[in-house]
């Protein structure tokens, strides 16, 4: 079975000062945090932000890419987490065909914010991960900050 998640925010590891993307489930309380690569956190932040670049940066370049070809992105979905790193696959129709198509999960969410499609976990993935928390789980002596509660308008890169 899979979870449908909405990305809650994008915050810094204060230990490793790398990025990490908040996903929270879209009808229960538990968060998924997966950590990110820079480049791929600017890329999300960007579209959450709605920032406009003159040019098309990376994933617009594969949004467009999609589109010209005659495909549209169903949904993304991360299957995977094996040795502490997480696996997605980006799923794609086309003349009625449905693609797979494997991905990093930044990757896959920075698409999924542009095209606006949904993002889901599967469960093995959310009993798997033991950095599932959940918005009762916080309290102040956890790592986690207390504005998770937040929407994803409020963080700005």
């Amino acid at each position: 079975m899979e979870i449908e998640m909405k990305i809650r925010g994008l915050m810094m590891d204060p230990t490793a000062n790398t990025p990490i993307v908040i996903l929270k489930e879209v009808d229960g309380e538990s968060m998924l945090p997966i950590w990110v690569g820079a480049f791929e956190a600017n890329a999300i932040a960007v579209e959450i932000e709605k920032l406009a670049a003159q040019r098309p940066m990376t994933h617009d370049l594969l949004k467009n890419i999609v589109w010209e070809l005659g495909a549209s992105v169903k949904r993304v979905v991360i299957t995977d987490l094996i040795d502490s790193t997480f696996f997605a696959v980006i799923e794609m129709t086309r003349n009625g065909e449905t693609l797979a198509i494997d991905s990093r999960p930044s990757d896959a969410i920075a698409l999924a914010l542009r095209v606006d499609c949904p993002v889901y976990v599967t469960d093995e993935v959310m009993k798997s991960s033991n950095t599932t928390i959940t918005e009762t789980d916080q309290s102040p002596g956890d790592q986690w900050p207390d504005d998770l509660s937040n929407d994803t308008s409020e963080y700005k890169m």
